[in-house]
């Protein structure tokens, strides 16, 4: 299977520059998810990489092989759309060999490799269907198993699942997942769900405006956000972000006083060059990092708005003195909603401090 590599690669229309400098390495058979809001680039990316879109300046290689002027079809990759895009008057069968069959493919190879594509997605019973007798992720897997024949080097999903319910999302995550398991190819995967980049990425790249904000392993990134942009964006519930100032600074550690928490103080290890005294932070807190009153650690107290229920686990939606939202999640705490106050403690030791240019402080 084939690896990829980037270097300085950007995109523009006109004077609009869309991707803005991308130096990235893909290693063979890994599963790399582009993951981002709206507009940061990662579809554009990835239909660079497709040759779907023509690459403005620096390189593209896939397989130790300069891809930039080759013709999409001769570069090796496999593109999963979020529209299925099948022929409604094809079969199953039809469909996914159609692109073999325009190839000049002998029969006999087409049908065997359908048949291998069907019963690696289970869709031999289905072979014989067209696609307005087929659900939703049923038509997924068929667009997946037209891919699948052409036996690419790459595979490329732009954003596949978006127009499935919430149940068969968690489905066809774990059929994407097996499926990459079985091939043991490459994929690049493109979504705005941090939610599918967490389950299924052996690394994320997490993209905004055009650049790379931070490339990791999917538990490096919620457990060590290089910036406030990945802090709040990798991880759900989201991280709670609180505004403060620097009253102490020196000997390993950084006393906070939090704006908008009642000045509640919160000293915080640091190895980095801690900031001035005086200057603005940004203390984040995970939901689950905290604890009940009495715990240790710096307390606050809050007033509880909204609190969800889904089992095991509940959410807390509370509110500071001054009106700022802040996320508790709480395990086996049903009651906590039936009070109008509770106090918690913050863990200050799994706590993160960034700088006023939004720059992690370790």
């Amino acid at each position: 299977m084939s690896s990829l590599k980037l270097r300085g690669v950007r995109k523009s229309y006109g004077t609009v520059e869309v991707i803005r400098g991308i130096d990235l390495d893909i290693a063979a058979k890994e599963f790399v998810v582009f993951v981002g809001p709206s507009g940061c680039g990662k579809s554009t990316l990835l239909r660079m990489i497709a040759g779907l879109e023509a690459i403005t300046a620096g390189d593209l290689d896939i397989g130790g092989q300069r891809m930039n002027d080759v013709d999409p079809s001769k570069r090796g990759i496999a593109m999963v759309f979020q529209s299925y895009a099948l022929y409604p008057h094809m079969t199953v069968r039809d469909n996914m060999g159609f692109a073999l069959r325009f190839a000049g493919v002998a029969k006999d190879k087409i049908a065997s490799q359908v048949d291998e594509a069907a019963r690696i997605l289970a869709l031999e019973p289905l072979l014989d269907r067209f696609p307005k007798e087929l659900s939703g992720g049923q038509r997924q897997r068929v667009a997946i198993g037209r891919a699948i024949v052409r036996n690419p080097e790459v595979f490329l999903f732009d954003e596949p699942l978006s127009n499935l319910d919430a149940e068969l999302r968690v489905h066809m995550r774990i059929e994407i997942a097996r499926l990459h398991k079985e091939l043991k190819t490459t994929m690049v995967y493109v979504t705005h769900d941090q939610v599918e980049a967490m389950t299924l990425a052996d690394t994320i790249v997490v993209l905004r405006d055009g650049i790379i904000e931070q490339v990791g392993k999917p538990l490096e990134l919620y457990d060590d956000p290089a910036n406030l942009f990945v802090a709040g964006f990798i991880g759900s519930p989201k991280m709670n972000l609180m505004a403060g100032v620097v009253t102490a600074s020196g000997n390993g550690s950084v006393t906070v006083e939090l704006t908008h928490q009642g000045k509640a103080q919160v000293t915080l290890p640091v190895s980095d060059t801690p900031p001035a005294v005086g200057a603005a932070v940004t203390m984040g807190v995970r939901p689950e990092h905290f604890g009940l009153e009495g715990a240790g650690g710096a307390e606050m107290s809050v007033n509880i708005d909204v609190a969800e229920h889904l089992g095991a686990t509940s959410y807390i939606y509370a509110n500071t003195k001054s009106g700022e939202q802040i996320i508790i999640e709480r395990e086996e705490s049903r009651h906590e909603h039936d009070r109008e106050s509770i106090t918690v403690s913050i863990d200050t030791a799994k706590a993160y401090l960034f700088d006023d240019k939004g720059q992690r402080v370790r």
